[in-house]
């Protein structure tokens, strides 16, 4: 059963699939940070200095605080029930970004497939003697009808 298992895990696919999830989980992490350090911020002041990690709608005042509350941490703690709306914002542009890289991945490899699928055309087979002399014998019946 050992042998059968390290045979499993030292296949390609296995290991490309690790490298892949290992990739994806660092790509993962610069991409949020792209798009809460570098994309947000500059959003959030252009529609007037709106942070939009803490952009929330508060659904029921926490029974520990009431508000207002300054940010979204704050809510949270005092146990009230909030709409995350930056938060999802954040998300769906980190979404975006990891789609469109992906598509862009998914693209260049199938036109590196494409390219390879692609052979020279090869000279045809040469024809078989039987064909050749079917072909005389064709041509000069009908010469001579």
């Amino acid at each position: 059963m050992f042998k059968e298992f390290k045979e499993f895990a030292m296949r390609g696919n296995v290991i490309d699939l690790a490298v892949g999830v290992v990739i994806g989980g660092a790509f993962g992490k610069i991409v949020d940070s792209l798009v809460k350090d570098i994309i947000m911020p500059p959003i959030g002041l252009i529609l007037g200095k709106v942070d939009f990690s803490n952009l929330f709608i508060t659904l029921k005042e926490g029974s520990k605080v009431a508000g207002p509350y300054e940010t979204l941490d704050a809510a949270q703690k005092a146990g009230a029930v909030t709409l995350n709306v930056g938060v999802f914002a954040n998300v769906l542009v980190s979404f975006i970004i990891v789609a469109f890289a992906i598509f862009l991945l998914i693209k260049g490899i199938n036109k590196m497939r494409r390219e390879e699928a692609a052979p020279a055309p090869a000279e045809p087979p040469p024809t078989p003697e039987e064909v050749l002399l079917l072909r005389e014998i064709r041509d000069s019946l009908k010469k001579q009808s």
